[in-house]
């Protein structure tokens, strides 16, 4: 299960299957995998990763969706030396290869540079303060094991002390198959937490983004107070090809994108990259108005420290 390691820099991350291309001196224009435009790599970044033609929204990191939503260094990350125990004894075997749990971590940990598929801590938006997950989709597609389910369940039981909502992104391919019945497991743990903030009368918001499927679909992704969605973003319990393998049917495009779960009632809106921060910045003063009397206490605090000096 979960438990607490030092794991040492692994410089700068690799790829790993994120379908994002690398932006460097020598590559100077990207792709739109939708559209097929070529894409001045500085516009669009300038343009926080956005196609400029189609609106195709590119996979951002956590880190990259921190900066993107909280306020300049602002973010305090919680819980970073986390990382997976092997429950189950896995054994990858395909071939002449044989492939351990462990192993396979090593290995993305050194690929992607993070230790898991969320990073957790609190920050401000708009000088508002919050609790915040965010998921990864380069960490073995974001699946939720162990760690997640705790890390994300601690960032709730920060905000349930600090008396500050919470904002989980969530991006993933569903439960880790590694830890079986324990990623399973976090479906509830999480859901559990969720409820106790409920009965806090704190505000949860969730932020859906591409891809978002399986067990964290089924679980904390669809339990906000207010749940958003990025702009064509793959929402569902499985993805359409698995649907249709198992149906035996060919379904309509876009049926498991997250306009289709917006016009069915399941999410709340769904909104531009560009105008997330302002969103959540406004949700922020009108879930939270403990939020505001934090603010006014800590700057009146930050006040009479000065004085005292």
């Amino acid at each position: 299960m979960a438990s607490e390691a030092a794991v040492p820099s692994t410089g700068q991350p690799e790829n790993n299957g994120f379908q994002q291309p690398r932006t460097t001196t020598g590559n100077l224009v990207v792709k739109c995998p939708k559209c097929k435009e070529i894409l001045l790599a500085r516009e669009w970044e300038k343009n926080q990763k956005v196609c400029m033609r189609c609106n195709y929204h590119f996979k951002l990191t956590a880190h990259e969706r921190i900066k993107l939503l909280v306020d300049p260094e602002s973010f305090i990350e919680i819980d970073a030396g986390m990382v997976s125990g092997d429950p189950l004894q896995f054994v990858k075997r395909a071939k002449d290869e044989v492939q351990t749990y462990p192993d396979k971590l090593r290995e993305e940990i050194k690929k992607s540079g993070l230790n898991e598929a969320v990073i957790s801590g609190y920050a401000t938006i708009e000088k508002l303060p919050l609790a915040l997950a965010i998921m990864d989709f380069r960490f073995l597609g974001a699946s939720m094991g162990s760690v997640v389910g705790e890390k994300i369940t601690r960032a709730i039981e920060l905000a349930i002390k600090r008396r500050i909502p919470v904002l989980v992104s969530s991006t993933s391919g569903g439960a880790r198959m590694h830890e079986g019945t324990f990623a399973l497991m976090q479906m509830a743990k999480t859901s559990a937490a969720l409820a106790k903030l409920g009965e806090a009368g704190l505000p949860y918001f969730s932020l859906i983004t591409d891809p978002t499927t399986g067990g964290v679909t089924a679980s904390f992704a669809m339990l906000g107070d207010v749940s958003l969605a990025e702009p064509g973003a793959l929402v569902g319990f499985a993805g359409p090809r698995v649907i249709e393998d198992f149906m035996h049917i060919k379904l309509p495009e876009g049926t498991v994108n997250s306009e289709f779960v917006l016009r069915h009632g399941m999410i709340d809106a769904v909104i531009h990259r560009q105008q997330l921060r302002e969103t959540l910045g406004r949700l922020l003063r009108f879930y939270a108005p403990d939020a505001l009397t934090w603010m006014k206490k800590s700057a009146v605090t930050a006040s009479s420290q000065a004085g005292e000096k």
